[in-house]
């Protein structure tokens, strides 16, 4: 009785491992939830804004102004810029009823009858490889899948994300350059001052009389012999021999 009663108690032990195993990995492997960790990784940070239906997301960052597309539940990932996002269209049946592009005003959804086809929502970028993505927000045979959305909420949701795309691109449109300063005027030709002109200064008349001695004169060696020669006043005359 007592191995029974033990090996029953590891049986349950071991149903309920199984079971909270089981709930862990669908509750992990949740597609919402797998779309989300792959935004996380190729943003870096949690996405701002998030999109997802039939295994398809589109997410946004505007911290880091960076738009991520995902697909096959978030297996494969592509990174934009939010600049490199052109616009989106709401396409119901093969027709657009809705539409937000850059440079131009929204086309407001007019007619929110469902069709008996597909909801798509079509994400445009500016990219020659991946220029455009499309979410399957309604498809036929989704009503048959848990908590599906309606084809009517279907579309009210996608009109939701037109108003937000034409909200991203004003915010991520290029601000507008600044008007380019006036071009100066062309250089003026400025006339050269004439040299100023100084008149001499004025001469002054000598007067007729110098009252300043004459320069001497050189004489030559001729003149010198010829003149008489003078003592001078200040000299000590020598006593005369015939009087001492």
């Amino acid at each position: 009785m007592d191995e029974t009663a033990r090996l029953l108690l590891w049986l349950a032990l071991a149903g309920t491992a199984v079971t909270f195993a089981g709930s862990a990995a669908i509750w992990f492997m949740d597609e919402d939830r797998r779309i989300r960790r792959a935004f996380r990784n190729v943003l870096k940070l949690p996405a701002d804004a998030v999109l997802i239906a039939n295994g398809r997301g589109v997410g946004f960052n505007f911290a880091r102004s960076l738009a991520a597309v995902a697909w096959d539940q978030g297996a494969w990932c592509l990174v934009y810029r939010i600049d490199e996002l052109v616009g989106a269209e709401l396409i119901v049946d093969g027709e657009v009823r809705a539409r937000a592009y850059r440079g131009e005003g929204r086309r407001a959804l007019e007619r929110t009858t469902p069709g008996s086809g597909q909801v798509t929502l079509r994400f445009i970028f500016d990219d020659a490889r991946y220029p455009d993505f499309e979410v399957a927000l309604w498809a036929p045979g989704d009503e048959a899948k848990r908590n599906a959305p309606s084809p009517a909420e279907a579309i009210q949701e996608a009109n939701r994300w037109i108003a937000r795309v034409e909200a991203i691109l004003r915010r991520a449109s290029p601000p507008r350059p600044a008007p380019a300063p006036p071009a100066a005027p062309p250089p003026q030709m400025v006339a050269r001052p004439e040299p100023e002109t100084r008149s001499p200064p004025p001469v002054t008349e000598t007067p007729p009389w110098d009252e300043s001695p004459p320069p001497p004169r050189a004489r030559s060696a001729a003149q010198r012999r010829e003149e008489p020669r003078t003592r001078d006043l200040f000299e000590d005359d020598e006593p005369d021999e015939a009087f001492s």
